[in-house]
């Protein structure tokens, strides 16, 4: 599936698509085995430098796989404030890339704001699941606007999704 194919309407900004609350926020998504080309990103105490030219090099190898998962997402493992690994959700492998598969339980809640409220809204987020009665297992996010974007669309949408136990 190419991009364009995908449910990714980013006709508001012509690069990223507004996050669809009813797919996201305080959703529990159950994963078996579920595609990402994986790839890491360099960072500067949680900063990308690198993340345009990582993303748009596996998306020109997702576009040439026809791959694109029916609703394009990017989770990000914050790894270290030097690194993030990237998970790209695909529907097929993508020749010359790494892939990925995780399974398990996961619920996610939607955030807008400032990427400096990410430490609040991570505090958030493990008190909402240990409300449910979960546990924490891993924490990923989903940066669902670029810097642009939110300027265009007038706010910032991050997903927190939490695999839980």
């Amino acid at each position: 599936m190419k991009l364009s194919e995908a449910r990714y309407d980013n006709s508001a900004t012509g690069c990223c698509a507004p996050v669809d609350r009813a797919e996201w926020h305080e959703q529990v998504h159950r994963w078996s085995d579920a595609l990402f080309v994986k790839d890491h990103v360099h960072e500067v105490m949680h900063v990308p430098v690198d993340f345009g030219a990582v993303m748009k090099r596996d998306a020109a190898a997702i576009d040439a796989a026809e791959a694109w998962a029916p609703v394009p997402f990017t989770l990000s493992d914050e790894r270290s404030p030097w690194g993030a690994d990237l998970y790209i959700a695909v529907d097929r492998p993508v020749p010359g890339r790494e892939l990925a598969h995780l399974s398990g339980t996961f619920v996610s809640r939607v955030y807008q704001g400032s990427f400096r409220e990410i430490g609040h809204w991570t505090e958030d987020m493990k008190s909402w699941v240990a409300h449910r009665g979960e546990r924490l297992e891993h924490l990923y996010f989903y940066y669902a606007t670029c810097p642009k974007c939110a300027h265009k669309l007038g706010h910032n949408d991050v997903v927190l999704v939490a695999q839980v136990a």
